[in-house]
C-alpha cells in the first residue's frame, strides 16, 4: 500500500522491544499519527506508565482498556466449557487473548477514524494471523501494517540497537532476548536460549508457579462450584469470572501446577518450542472434567471429546471469529446445561488429583452400578448383548479374517 494513503494508525502496543520500536518506524515510514492502545487482560503489572512511555516515544494518544472480565467471562470460559486442548497439552492462553484484543482494538479505530491497524507479530508466528483474521472479519476494508513483514531489520538484535539509537527504553536486551506474552490465563516464554528443545528453562524465568520441588509438602484440598459449566465458587465463596482465575492462578502458583514445555506446530508450518504457565486454567480443566463425568450423556460426552481437538485448532489458528467456531460453541454449550456441581481437588506439587465429585442431576447411579446385590440389573441380559455386538466379528472370522 502507499505510504501517503495512511494518515492515521492504531497499535497494538505493550510497551515491549517490538512495539516500542513500531511507533518510531510507523511514523517514519508513514508520516502518520500513530495511536497506541493497550488491553489490560490481567498482566499483573501497573499499565500506567505506558501512557508516559508511548507519547514519548511518539503517540500521539493512549487508549490502556480493562478487558479482564470480558476476557474471563466472554473468551476464556466459553473455551473452557469445550475443554479446549492444543495438541494434547496447551490451554490456549495466548491465542484465546487476540480476537478480544483485536475487537477492541477495531473499536478504537472506528472511533479515531483510523486508516490502519497495526501489531508487533513476526512473520513467522501464529499471533500475525490470529489478529488479522479478527481484523478482516470485523471491517473487510481495513488496512493492516505488519512491520515485521516489511522492514529491514532481521532480529531483536536489530531492534534493541534500533532503541539504542533512538534512545527508546525497553527492558529487553541481547543477554536476555525472551518473548514474553502474560495474561490472566497463562504466561508464555519463546526465544533465547529456550530455541534449543533441549536446553531446560532457567527455574528464575517462572513468574507465577515455584517449581513442585519448591511447593508446600502438606496438600491444599478446594471445592470448586459449577454452574452450567462455569466455575462460580470457591470453598463456597462467589467469585466473579476474572477474580476466580486469579484466586486460582495464586493457589495453583503456590503448589507448582501448570507448567508446560511443549514443541508445537505453528499454523504457518514450522515447529517451535514455547514454556507455559496455566496455574488456574489447569485446575479449571481438571474441576470441569470431573463435573462433566457425572453430568454429560455418553455419547454425548463422546462426540464432544471427538470436536476438541477441531475446535481447539480453529483458536489456536485464530478462527474465532468464524462461523464454524461459532457453530461449535453453540453445540459444546447446549452439552454444559446439565454440567452443575461441585468439584473436590488435592493440589500437590504440580499435580491436581479429583478427590470427589458430587452433581444434583448426576447421572451416577450406585444403586445400578455397584458390585454388590441390587434388584435393577439383570446380568444376565448382558449375554444376548455382547452375542450380537460380536455378530460381525464371527462373520469376518468365518471368512478367515479377510
Amino acid at each position: 500500500m502507499s505510504t501517503q494513503e495512511i494518515k492515521k494508525t492504531v497499535l497494538a502496543y505493550s510497551g515491549g522491544l517490538d512495539t516500542s520500536v513500531i511507533i518510531c518506524w510507523l511514523k517514519e515510514t508513514y508520516g502518520c499519527e500513530v495511536i497506541a492502545y493497550c488491553a489490560d487482560l490481567g498482566q499483573g503489572e501497573e499499565l500506567g506508565h505506558l501512557t508516559e512511555k508511548a507519547e514519548k516515544t511518539g503517540a500521539s494518544k493512549v487508549y490502556i482498556s480493562d478487558l479482564r472480565e470480558t476476557f474471563a467471562a466472554d473468551y476464556i470460559f466459553p473455551m473452557l466449557r469445550a475443554n479446549a486442548v492444543y495438541e494434547g497439552v496447551y490451554l490456549l492462553g495466548t491465542a484465546i487473548a487476540r480476537p478480544l484484543i483485536a475487537k477492541r482494538q477495531m473499536e478504537i479505530a472506528k472511533e479515531e477514524g483510523a486508516d490502519a491497524v497495526s501489531h508487533g507479530a513476526t512473520g513467522k508466528g501464529n499471533d500475525q494471523v490470529r489478529f488479522e483474521l479478527a481484523y478482516l472479519a470485523i471491517d473487510p476494508q481495513i488496512k493492516i501494517i505488519a512491520p515485521w513483514r516489511d522492514w529491514d531489520f532481521q532480529s531483536r538484535s536489530d531492534l534493541i540497537a534500533y532503541t539504542a539509537e533512538h534512545n527508546i527504553p525497553v527492558e529487553a536486551t541481547a543477554e536476555k532476548p525472551y518473548s514474553i506474552d502474560r495474561n490472566l490465563l497463562h504466561v508464555s516464554y519463546e526465544g533465547g536460549i529456550l530455541e534449543d528443545p533441549w536446553t531446560a528453562p532457567q527455574e528464575a524465568m517462572f513468574a507465577t508457579t515455584v517449581s513442585p520441588e519448591a511447593a508446600p509438602d502438606e496438600a491444599l484440598t478446594i471445592e470448586i462450584e459449577y454452574k452450567t459449566g462455569n466455575a462460580i465458587a470457591i470453598d463456597g465463596r462467589a467469585y466473579s469470572p476474572a477474580s476466580l482465575i486469579e484466586k486460582l492462578n495464586q493457589l495453583g502458583g503456590m503448589h507448582g501446577i501448570g507448567r508446560v514445555d511443549l514443541v508445537e506446530n505453528r499454523y504457518v508450518g514450522m515447529k517451535s518450542r514455547g514454556i507455559y504457565e496455566t496455574p488456574g486454567g489447569t485446575i479449571l480443566h481438571v474441576a470441569h472434567r470431573a463435573i462433566e463425568s457425572l453430568t454429560l450423556d455418553r455419547e454425548v460426552l463422546h462426540l464432544r471429546d471427538s470436536l476438541i481437538p477441531q475446535y481447539a485448532s480453529m483458536l489456536y489458528n485464530g478462527y474465532w471469529f468464524s462461523p464454524e467456531r461459532e457453530m461449535l460453541q453453540t453445540m459444546m454449550d447446549e452439552a454444559q446445561k446439565g454440567v452443575t456441581g461441585i468439584a473436590r481437588l488435592k493440589l500437590y506439587k504440580g499435580n491436581v488429583t479429583v478427590m470427589g465429585r458430587k452433581a444434583p442431576h448426576s447421572l451416577y447411579r450406585p444403586e445400578i452400578s455397584t458390585f454388590e446385590k441390587d434388584t435393577v440389573y439383570v446380568q444376565k441380559e448382558a449375554e444376548g448383548f455382547i452375542r450380537l455386538n460380536a455378530l460381525r466379528l464371527k462373520l469376518k472370522s468365518m471368512h478367515g479374517g479377510v
